[in-house]
């Protein structure tokens, strides 16, 4: 098994130090090699990744990530919480798919309790809705900000325009654009509010010829297929041996999809395809191949979000008698035991781990596996041999969110 070699910073007033030094010292670097340290300055991680290059001219001879010090203290948190408290802190992780990641956390603790079965059809079925809607505005904000770290500004406000239509239908649910807590133990925090069904519906057929649109502009564009194919190829033995999942692991041509592989909730009752990478523009788990895998990922949930409105505008329409919180437990308190479970977040295998000693509603223990710090921990294998300016292009294909890296 791979090793990663991700190194933690922290942050104090004023300053931001390593709390190790590099691990690449002058008098270790040979002949026409330098030490170049890339960030921390980018907005979008909080100012928290810095990249310590080793360059011979511009080839790329290693690379190591250092991750700062942002620590969300998700996991203290949640060993000092009731796990229903827990819930707006796993929005924190991956805020930018807070769905996928509540969806997650709670199925977990329904497992736990042995209530999984008891929940209402209609209620598994809103609730994959909303989690492949978040599922397809974050692999916006993946592609729109991609193209525009590589030199194409227009896709990331046409991606923005049709994310703000999700993020509409997501305050008119709960009363919140990014932030959720809707995805409650044991059912929702309400039903969708009247004509929302109706609405989704107007979206999917307005966003299909979008889609269309992104391929075309971004994804085939000639320009971008010459700074993203044959680069960062991630070979599908790597991939697995640093235990990426996701996209990023997809784009190597591994069909792994957790809603296959597990068939949890109501995934198993849907029709959709899981993208690989297929090498058609240049090598098969290069730079080219994972974003065209989230393309392609966004059409099949579309097509997932038809299904669920099917569903709920049909057999398991809303009625009287439904309440989204009838199965929610007056007090969560599982046996003792160690218990793990994961979900397929827009980034990969998201997984949560409790240990209970049966007395409280507390853990006793909880970790979280994050998909994006296994997916940076390759950064290093795959820009050897690189350009430097292709650096950039590698990170940003990656997708990183690093409230989830560092929790």
């Amino acid at each position: 098994m791979t090793t990663s070699r991700i190194i933690q910073y922290e942050y104090a007033p004023g300053h931001f130090r390593a709390s190790e030094p590099n691990l690449h010292q002058p008098d270790t670097l040979g002949d026409g090699e330098m030490i170049l340290s890339m960030g921390p300055q980018h907005p979008s991680t909080h100012g928290v990744l810095k990249l310590e290059v080793v360059t011979d001219g511009e080839i790329i001879v290693d690379v190591v990530p250092h991750v700062g010090y942002l620590h969300r203290c998700f996991e203290k948190h949640a060993e000092s919480l009731p796990f229903n408290q827990t819930i707006p802190f796993v929005d924190r992780l991956d805020y930018l798919a807070a769905m996928n990641c509540e969806h997650a956390f709670v199925m977990g603790v329904e497992r736990m309790l042995g209530i999984q079965n008891d929940i209402p059809k209609r209620t598994e079925y809103i609730r994959v809705l909303v989690a492949e809607l978040n599922r397809i505005a974050a692999h916006f904000v993946a592609i729109g900000t991609y193209a525009l770290d590589i030199g194409a500004y227009t896709p990331f406000l046409w991606l923005m325009r049709d994310r703000e239509h999700i993020l509409r239908l997501m305050e008119w649910l709960n009363g919140a654009r990014m932030l959720y807590n809707y995805i409650w133990v044991g059912g929702l925090f309400y039903d969708l509010p009247v004509g929302f069904e109706e609405r989704c519906r107007e979206f999917v057929a307005y966003l299909r010829p979008k889609l269309t649109e992104l391929r075309q502009l971004v994804i085939e564009n000639e320009i971008f297929v010459k700074r993203t194919a044959n680069v960062g190829v991630l070979p599908l033995p790597v991939a697995i041996n640093y235990g990426c999942t996701g996209p990023v692991l997809r784009g190597s041509g591994l069909r792994y999809d957790l809603r296959r592989v597990d068939g949890y909730s109501v995934y198993p009752e849907l029709e959709f395809d899981i993208p690989i990478g297929e090498g058609t523009m240049g090598t098969v788990g290069d730079c080219w191949d994972r974003n065209q895998v989230r393309v392609r990922e966004c059409h099949e949930s579309l097509r997932i979000v038809d299904q669920c409105l099917d569903q709920l505008l049909g057999d398991h329409r809303r009625t009287r008698d439904y309440d989204p919180q009838a199965v929610i437990p007056k007090k969560i308190r599982p046996k003792a035991m160690d218990f793990y479970a994961r979900a397929e977040s827009a980034k990969g295998e998201l997984g949560f781990f409790f240990r209970t000693d049966g007395k409280s509603d507390v853990p006793v223990r909880c970790r979280c596996r994050s998909c994006c710090f296994h997916n940076l921990s390759v950064i290093g294998e795959i820009s050897k041999g690189a350009m430097l300016a292709d650096l950039v292009a590698i990170i940003g294909s990656i997708d990183l969110v690093m409230g989830e890296v560092d929790r």
